[in-house]
């Protein structure tokens, strides 16, 4: 955690760095920047254009895994996604938000998705179009990976760190 407690700190160029696990987040995601829905193609191209811009000074951005979503899911926060619903993700992230963000694994066709109020991991087809609401928001680590405890299952709430 940071000197002042807080597990989110906003470094003041549209990211916030993650310091139970070292990672550095996206402020606003790709819907709140573009003010559209992207494919999993579509979310790709997003992270290719802020490496090639340097966002924030760097150029290692990358679409999370399904666990960097699980670790970001917290079932205490209340924020509100584009349309007024409840997502569990921290407050210090702007409301107007997705709920479904894009992650990196694929298989075939499909290419996991992360459900924000549902707590949920899930295989979506790479096509999908745009009114399925699905963006993205990309991270990077920001040092040394920190050893975290798993939960048992990427499809449910089973244990909590």
């Amino acid at each position: 955690m940071s000197d002042d407690g807080e597990r989110f700190q906003d470094n003041d160029d549209g990211t916030l760095t993650d310091t139970k696990y070292q990672l550095m987040w996206l402020k606003e995601d790709s819907y709140q920047i573009k003010g559209k829905w992207c494919t999993w193609k579509g979310a790709k191209k997003f992270v290719d254009k802020l490496n090639e811009e340097k966002f924030a000074g760097f150029s290692d951005w990358k679409l999370p895994s399904s666990q960097d979503c699980r670790n970001l899911y917290d079932h205490d926060s209340k924020n509100t996604d584009f349309n007024g619903d409840i997502v569990h993700i921290d407050y210090m992230f702007p409301e107007g938000c997705g709920f479904t963000y894009w992650c990196e694994e694929e298989n075939g066709f499909n290419a996991m998705a992360y459900n924000f109020y549902s707590d949920r991991g899930y295989l979506v087809r790479k096509k999908t179009k745009d009114e399925s609401f699905m963006s993205c928001r990309p991270m990077r680590k920001t040092g040394v990976a920190v050893k975290k405890m798993r939960r048992l299952s990427n499809t449910g709430r089973t244990r909590r760190e």
